[in-house]
This record gives structure tokens, sequence and C-alpha cells, in this order.
């Protein structure tokens, strides 16, 4: 157990803080230290783009003609230099609404290289585009050439209207149709704005989430070096890229190494394994639900997963149920990485290792290049063992929401910033989530994780998806509920379900009400919606 630790930057003693720990823990900031080229310093995303050899193979995509790393640094500094002639400058906002895929990949390494980049979900109806746009206060917006509809309606008068014309390495911007002129572009530094992103918004307004280049920077180098990336890796980049996860672990983590990205259409678990034959990853990142449904449809790919060149998989942005890692872990043969990440962090936080040292299932594995701790309300930090809030600080970790002092207020205690989830360090420094602290389920004085509930009823041979909730209780304040999806062509009782948690679970932790839907809602990255599901379900009005 320990009382109190050496903070790794700035060498004093304080507190029961738990010290970064982990294969990518003590990347000193701006270091540029990374698997690829040891004499490279990485400090921008164009920086960045430099590591890897102009003859290597830097992005390949389904049919498309594979890009190398000279032909990616030359595609991006001539669209990042049309955006320089459009005087589009250092810190501008350019939104960028674009279907997933490889253009999509160049046009953010593009702008993000010379602007602040905004990623916008392609899916966004007109009024959420709108406020989105707005808030941000965009001063262009890039779509791909005829896509434009949507998004162009839903631009503000005066933004600029961008279009990306042909394809990878061809790529170019054109206004109202016509090519924008090449010009020398103004190259980003360490302490400007590359990225903007909102947060989901699940129980607030969302929030404006700024971050650098050298946030981004340093959470991909964290990321490169805990997987142990080489220029050998390529990743199946199947996250959203309007998303920090596709974003930072999917894409700059891979170049950071000087390996490279299959860049897919969306995620598709019909199209999974012929992506997994065509383009020959060495591992790829996903949330749970992803997991999930490749793994239901694995059995009739043997042939597909024998071929495979895959060293490990990687799962971040909800928690990972034991039962799904070990399933995942059963059809791929290689060990399956738990990561803990928040767009407020540039993504990870905190990983499990790579073989040989010990992954602890269940856990997030150790803090990677982030001080990370325990707090309770009163702000005091936790020993180890003891519950509370986990609170994070460090070169990844964003100062402050943009426009927001209440927001700020309540998400900063000390430098330290709140992460609204609920868990623990275990006597070796392995952090284990026990819920998000608004999840978390209040059953007359009982706080009880939805996280334990669902890795129980996940293990019912006729259950596909669950997730637990709260309902709300007028004795006890909360129930413990639960919304099934059967798997298919099995059948099962709610008696069937509540005796299977009765026999793993403590009396009241067993769901009073179970609900069997055809699907749980979801979120754009696929992580499943539990906060107001009574709602979305019928159950209270």
């Amino acid at each position: 157990m320990l009382s109190a630790v050496t903070c790794w930057r700035c060498a004093t003693t304080r507190g029961p803080l738990w010290p970064v720990t982990g294969e990518g823990a003590n990347i000193p900031i701006g270091s540029g230290t990374h698997r690829g080229r040891s004499d490279a310093v990485i400090e921008t995303i164009r920086d960045l783009l430099a590591v890897g050899d102009s003859r290597a193979i830097a992005l390949v995509a389904p049919g498309r003609k594979p890009l190398t790393f000279g032909d990616l640094r030359a595609t991006v500094d001539r669209l990042s230099g049309q955006l320089c002639a459009l005087d589009i400058e250092r810190g501008d906002r350019v939104a960028i609404v674009m279907p997933n895929g490889p253009d999509m990949a160049i046009a953010f390494l593009a702008v993000a290289s010379c602007a602040a980049a905004a990623p916008l979900n392609p899916k966004y109806r007109s009024d959420e585009l709108q406020y989105y746009m707005t808030d941000l206060g965009v001063k262009a917006l890039i779509t791909r050439d005829g896509d434009a509809t949507e998004a162009g309606s839903a631009a503000a008068a005066g933004t600029l209207r961008l279009s990306v014309d042909g394809e990878g390495g061809d790529l170019g911007l054109r206004v109202r149709g016509e090519p924008v002129a090449d010009h020398a572009p103004e190259p980003a530094r360490a302490g400007d704005l590359a990225l903007l992103l909102h947060t989901s918004g699940t129980t607030s307004r969302p929030k404006i989430v700024p971050l650098t280049h050298h946030n981004l920077c340093t959470s991909a180098q964290h990321i490169t070096a805990c997987l142990s990336l080489t220029e050998a890796d390529r990743c199946l980049t199947v996250m959203p890229l309007f998303h920090i996860h596709g974003l930072v672990a999917a894409l700059l983590a891979p170049l950071a190494a000087g390996g490279s990205l299959a860049c897919t259409p969306s995620f598709d678990a019909f199209r999974f394994f012929d992506w997994l034959d065509e383009l020959t990853p060495t591992w790829y990142t996903a949330v749970p639900t992803m997991h999930q449904l490749i793994v239901s449809r694995a059995e009739r790919h043997a042939s597909v997963i024998d071929r495979a060149r895959l060293r490990f998989v990687r799962s971040s942005s909800a928690s990972l149920p034991p039962v799904v890692l070990e399933d995942t872990q059963r059809v791929f043969g290689v060990p399956v990485i738990e990561a803990y990440g928040m767009t407020e962090a540039s993504h990870q936080m905190a990983s499990n290792p790579l073989p040989p040292a010990v992954a602890k299932p269940g856990s997030v594995g150790r803090a990677t290049g982030i001080e990370m701790s325990i707090m309770d309300k009163e702000g005091h930090h936790l020993p180890q063992g003891e519950r509370g809030e986990v609170v994070i600080r460090g070169p990844t970790v964003i100062q402050a929401y943009e426009k927001n002092p209440e927001a700020n207020a309540q998400a900063f205690t000390d430098g330290w910033f709140r992460t609204g989830d609920e868990g623990y360090f275990d006597e070796d420094g392995y952090l284990f989530l026990t819920g998000r602290l608004k999840e978390i389920i209040n059953r007359g004085g009982e706080k009880i994780s939805p996280l334990e509930i669902d890795d129980v009823l996940l293990r019912h041979p006729a259950v596909a998806q669950a997730v637990a909730f709260g309902l709300p209780h007028d004795k006890l304040g909360e129930e413990v509920a639960a919304a099934v999806v059967l798997a298919e062509g099995a059948s099962a009782t709610e008696r069937d379900i509540r005796g299977f948690a009765a026999d793993h679970l403590a009396e009241y932790k067993v769901p009073r009400t179970v609900v069997f839907v055809g699907k749980i809602p979801k979120g754009p990255t696929g992580k499943l919606q539990r906060i107001g599901l009574a709602k979305r379900l019928g159950l209270v009005p």
C-alpha cells in the first residue's frame, strides 16, 4: 500500500497519489520518444507525419491504391497550403463533415496541420450541425464533393464552404466548384489548437474540448509506447474519425510509430473479416459492442482468422465486460488490451500492458503518461483500495473547457480534472472502474455498480447484450432494472434471467425489472446509452 509517492513531474512528495506507470509512463513532455525513429521530435501533427520513411506505406483502404508516407505528406501539405491561400490561419476553426475513410483521415490531418479541425458526425441532421458549428464559431466548412446539402444548409452566413475533390494522393479543395491555387502552408506550433470536439452531452449541454498539438501528439506517443508499435504494425481503423478514440488511437498513434493504418468506410461487422483478410492489419481498436458483434460472426470466418496476422486487440471508450474480453481473446488467440480514455485527456489515460507483463481482467490498467488519483467529494485524496472519483492531470489533459466557467468550476479541483468515473486502485496500482458516478444505482443507500450486473447477465447463454440501470422507486429511491437483447434464436423469460442473476449476485443487486428489447440505444460510437434508459424504454414518464 502506498501512502505517498514522488510526483513524476515536479519531484515533490505529497498525498496518496499514484505514480505514472506502464511501458509508456515516463515519456517526457515534448521528448518525441517513440518506437520508430528515435531521433524524431514530435511536437505537432506535421512532425508526426515526418516519422515514416517516404517509401513506406502509410495508408491503405478497400479498393484504393496504397499511399506512402511521401505521398501522404505531399497531399497534406498541398491541402494545408490551399487552406492558407484562403486566409485560413492557425487557430481558425474548420468544420469537417465527411464519411469515414481515407479521404476523411487525410482531410483531418491537413486541417489540423494548419488550423483547428472540428470533425462532425456526418449523420447529424441540419439542426444539430447548425448548433455545433455555431457553438464552435467555424470559419470554414469542408465536405465531400457532392455531399454538402445537409451541412451546407446548416452553415452560418459568411462561412467559407469548401469541398474535397479527388481521392487519396490526388485530393484537392474547391470553392464553388473551382480548384484552389496551391500555396505554401504555414505550419502550426505545439501550443496551437489542433482539434475541437464536443462532449457527448448525455446529462447536460455539450461542452467544447479544445486540444492542442502538444496534447494530441503526446497522447499518440503514449499509446505507441505502451503497445510497442513499430513501423511493421498496421491498425484496422473501424472507429469513427469524428471521435477522440478513432482520431488518436487508430489514426495518430500508428503514424507516430512510422506504421500504417487501414481506413474503412465505417464499422461493419459483416465486412470486418473481409477487411481483416484484404488489409492485413496487426491490430485493431474498438468499443465493447463492436467486439461483441465481431465475435458473434467469427465462427463462419475461421479460415480468415487462421490467416490473420493480428498480434493484439485493443478496447476502449467503455468498460469491457470480462466475458467479452474472454470471448474476443478466445476467438483471435491474441491478447486483448483494455485501455481507459476520454476526450478531455486526449484519449488514453491508462492501459493494461502487453505480455509478458500482467494484464488484469476487469481493470483498465495503470496510468500512461499522466498522474491519477482517487478523490472524495470534498477533494481529499483517498488511499489504495478506497472507492471514489478518478481524477487526473498531466500533459494530455485540457486546462479548461472552452467558454464554460460553470463546467470548469465543477470539473477541476486544485488542478485535478474530475473524470466523473468511480473506481479504486489495487495494491499494484491497477485501476478498477466501478461505473460512472451518475450511473451508479443507489438502492436504499446501497451503492450498486451496473457494470457488475452487466457482466453476470452477459454470461447467460441466451443473452447477447445487457445493460443494467436505475429505475426510480418511491421508497428506495432507485431499484435495479435491466434491458436485455436475446441472442439470435434464443429464448428466455424474465424469471429465467432473474434466477440466473440470483445465482451470482447478492439479493439486493438482482434486477427487479427485466425488459426484453430488440436493440439497446447506442451513441454514435457504438457505446451503450445507460443514462436515461428508463425513460427511453417507457418505464417512467
